[in-house]
């Protein structure tokens, strides 16, 4: 009888675990598939030269700061017929924030890499492309240096 209640509580658990990871794993690859969707959608910005996709893609207002920002995006990467031949998706932070690496091959046939972070925001993936932006105010800096 103990036995028998034994191999039951653990076949119980056993199939709860598997009921568990197979929801999550969906989950994890449905934000995968967004959080390309946005590199993807990076790409096209760059190709295109188009600062309104690629503060969208960022997820920033869209201000002066990024609209000069965007221009020195589109200035250093744009316009290269990127094609893309690896994208990686890691959701080391979560459900809704990770990081993604590209490789790409530009028209001249030149491989170039890139690395960024990821968030889900209001169900939409983001870039961290955007560095930029101002302190919330009553926010701390990161900074170390003491005053």
């Amino acid at each position: 009888m103990h036995r028998r209640r034994l191999v039951i509580t653990i076949l119980t658990a056993l199939l709860l675990s598997a009921c568990g990871s197979d929801k999550s794993s969906g989950s994890a690859e449905e934000g995968k598939k967004g959080a390309r969707n946005a590199v993807e959608s990076y790409v096209d910005a760059l190709n295109s030269r188009d600062a309104d996709h690629l503060i969208e893609v960022g997820g920033v207002p869209d201000d002066s700061r990024a609209r000069r920002e965007a221009g020195r995006i589109l200035a250093d990467k744009g316009g290269r017929g990127l094609s893309i031949t690896e994208i990686q998706i890691d959701l080391d932070m979560g459900p809704d924030a990770g990081s993604a690496k590209l490789t790409a091959k530009e028209k001249s046939g030149e491989t170039t890499q890139d690395s960024f972070s990821v968030v889900r925001v209001d169900g939409a993936w983001h870039l961290t492309v955007f560095t930029d932006r101002p302190v919330p105010s009553g926010k701390a800096t990161s900074s170390t240096e003491q005053l």
